[in-house]
């Protein structure tokens, strides 16, 4: 009986401790669990995922001035038709003014016309320009440089004789705007009337203007407008004609395209 008492004790005792064992190992797995948990929780912030949603994505640098050109000249266009500047103007003075969109004022504040603070209220940069540490004015869109700088011309008087010239004299808006003080170089309007006829940057006030469209009178389904990546061997294949038809068509002496242009790809 003695012996059998014994057994039984010893039994009990055995998965006592059994259970023991196994409810510390849960708790040290459980503990171990809840520890990575709180490391990877720590670490989120971190990962690649956090960082494409909290941080400001970078402006796009042109990487040259044809590239510059494709980017702005649309905006360009659009200033044109609201404010009657010359879009080959603008184009050029942007060139000019943000070296081609790669200067520190157009990367660090999509200020592409170098313009200062003035009476300006919004965000700010210091640079050196004709003294130490200018004050210049900073926006958070490089289109907002672009409509600025329209406003920037419309709104003051000494600007007033441009808008009395032929939109289509880009050579006497460039003189004009130096002699009404825009810029203190004496070689400003020299250099604005190089880049508008080394890029041929006027053919995109002819654009604005309609002269491009106007050259025969056409449906709109014979015409197309050129987007980035058209030429006129892809044109000639989607059309069913040639080259030399398409440049027949439109009184072109070279194969060079510009976006928003509207072609001529059938003849009535």
């Amino acid at each position: 009986m003695k012996k059998i008492i014994w057994l039984l004790v010893v039994s009990m005792f055995v998965f006592s401790c059994g259970s023991s064992k196994k409810t510390s190992s849960r708790h040290v797995k459980g503990s171990a669990k809840t520890e990575r948990v709180v490391k990877d929780t720590r670490t989120k912030p971190n990962s690649p995922k956090e960082t494409v949603v909290t941080e400001k994505t970078p402006e796009r640098i042109p990487t040259s001035t044809d590239d510059y050109i494709a980017i702005f000249a649309p905006i360009a266009q659009e200033e044109m038709r609201l404010y009657n500047i010359p879009a080959s103007i603008t184009l050029a003075q942007g060139i000019l003014e943000s070296a081609s969109g790669k200067g520190r004022l157009a990367v660090e504040a999509n200020n592409h016309f170098g313009i200062k603070c003035h009476e300006w209220t919004g965000a700010r940069i210091y640079h050196d320009d004709d003294a130490s540490q200018e004050c210049f004015r900073k926006y958070n869109d490089a289109k907002y440089s672009y409509r600025d700088h329209s406003l920037f011309l419309t709104g003051r008087s000494r600007y007033q004789k441009l808008f009395q010239l032929n939109i289509h004299d880009y050579q006497s808006w460039a003189k004009e705007l130096r002699a009404a003080g825009y810029a203190t170089d004496r070689r400003y309007p020299e250099k604005l009337i190089s880049l508008i006829e080394r890029y041929q940057l006027n053919k995109y006030d002819k654009v604005v203007t309609g002269q491009t469209a106007s050259r025969v009178a056409v449906k709109a389904e014979d015409t197309h407008i050129i987007i980035k990546g058209d030429t006129l061997y892809s044109l000639s294949k989607r059309y069913q004609t040639t080259v030399k038809e398409l440049k027949r068509l439109n009184n072109l002496t070279s194969n060079d395209l510009t976006i928003g242009e509207v072609l001529i790809v059938k003849s009535n």
